[in-house]
């Protein structure tokens, strides 16, 4: 936890760490005992990213789209990662609000076009971001192909909302999520 905003870069880099420890909340509530981290996920993200980026056509940026990649989470240092139910418990805009609030203390002390970045990808401006947005979801359907795999039920909820996931924009990731969905059924 951040006692003070990050004021150097040094500061900054020290604040993210808890990302290496924070666990996926989802994957508690469904008796994971040794889930991912909020950094783990971020870093298979990107290799979501890396490896369907490219095969997208028209073609994407993959480099922006890793960068967008590594950031998309960082305000889960100081926010953690609240689950779909907390989410939905809020009044609208709070968190959005917050994470805002998270982003500008954890990457203001880095360079300006960080904290843009982020922006970016929170705003899904961009077909790189629009695409990390995708890739952000199937990688939650590669881990739960994963404890599938070492005999965990009660996974129900990701294969719908993989389901639901529209990839609509990027053909190589419509083929992965019927890839993944066909792996749950198994």
């Amino acid at each position: 936890m951040v006692d003070r905003p990050p004021t150097s870069p040094l500061d900054a880099l020290l604040a993210l760490v808890p990302l290496e420890s924070l666990p996926r909340t989802g994957w508690v509530l469904r008796g994971v005992a040794a889930p991912e981290t909020i950094a783990g996920h971020i870093l298979n993200t990107c290799y979501v990213v890396l490896a369907l980026g490219p095969r997208v056509e028209p073609a994407i940026d993959v480099e922006r789209a890793v960068v967008l990649a590594t950031l998309h989470d960082a305000p889960e240092a100081l926010t953690g990662d609240l689950p779909r139910m907390v989410k939905s418990m809020l009044p609208d805009g709070a968190k959005a609000q917050a994470e805002e609030h998270a982003a500008r203390a954890l990457l203001d002390p880095l360079p300006p076009s960080v904290l843009e970045r982020w922006r970016e990808y929170r705003d899904a401006c961009t077909r790189e971001a629009r695409f990390v947005r995708v890739c952000d979801r199937l990688q939650m359907g590669v881990r739960a192909v994963a404890y599938r795999r070492l005999g965990l039920r009660g996974l129900d909820d990701f294969e719908v909302a993989l389901r639901e996931l529209d990839c609509g924009e990027f053909a190589p990731a419509r083929a992965l999520r019927e890839e993944i969905l066909a792996a749950l059924r198994a």
